[in-house]
């Protein structure tokens, strides 16, 4: 299965609403994801900005949305798709509701809670504000994986450290927010009075349709 080439963070964004799901990388259904459509040059180019560079820019395009959501690897769900896909990864739960209903473990619910308390908090943030320091808690990226394969957390942007003269360096650094802090409460809780195996259905037969040559068990297995 082949896409047309990615070379900027518009053509990420224009496939994912095309599609509704796009992983980062590759995974059981064969060339569907970012790595598998991006030339490799662009990949770790000193000259010119790829995919890691991209990823930003796309997740804070208010068209999709980023975090580790395919088996615990990062990818992209659109906008119009991330209802749905809500109501199936929470099972229909708020997260006060899982938590209340002994669902979520206590250090879940403190990492959740402060994300949607602060709005948006870079990872150094959260984990200062949670104790995941030296001496304190262990575990934040089991925790902080875990929010994003229920939906509850997302990645909204990347912020580059900058040096004394302004110029920016290293990796991105992770900004984590709640769909519900991007979009509002009632356009991510819109698909909630379906069944999550109803949304489920509906999300596998609108990437059946887009991927007509892919394993209907292994886009069920994408979807969870």
């Amino acid at each position: 299965m082949r896409f047309r080439e990615l070379r900027s963070a518009q053509d990420i964004v224009a496939l994912v609403e095309e599609l509704g799901f796009l992983p980062f990388f590759a995974n059981g259904i064969r060339g569907f994801s970012i790595e598998e459509c991006c030339p490799r040059e662009l990949w770790f180019s000193d000259t010119v900005d790829g995919p890691w560079e991209w990823k930003g820019p796309a997740a804070r395009s208010g068209r999709c949305l980023y975090g580790k959501f395919f088996g615990g690897r990062a990818g992209f769900v659109s906008r119009d798709c991330f209802p749905d896909f809500a109501d199936l990864r929470r099972d229909g739960y708020d997260f006060d509701a899982r938590y209340d209903d002994g669902l979520a473990a206590r250090r879940d619910k403190d990492v959740y809670d402060t994300v949607a308390a602060h709005g948006a908090l870079l990872s150094k943030e959260l984990k200062d504000l949670c104790n995941y320091r030296k001496g304190g808690n262990k575990g934040f990226d089991t925790v902080i994986t875990r929010l994003q394969m229920q939906t509850y957390v997302v990645i909204g942007d990347f912020v580059y450290l900058q040096d004394k003269h302004g110029k920016t360096y290293g990796w991105g650094v992770a900004q984590y927010t709640t769909p519900e802090h991007l979009y509002g409460y009632d356009a991510i809780a819109a698909a909630y009075q379906r069944p999550p195996a109803e949304a489920r259905q509906r999300l596998a037969a609108r990437l059946q349709k887009a991927l007509p040559d892919a394993d209907g068990d292994k886009i069920l297995h994408l979807l969870g």
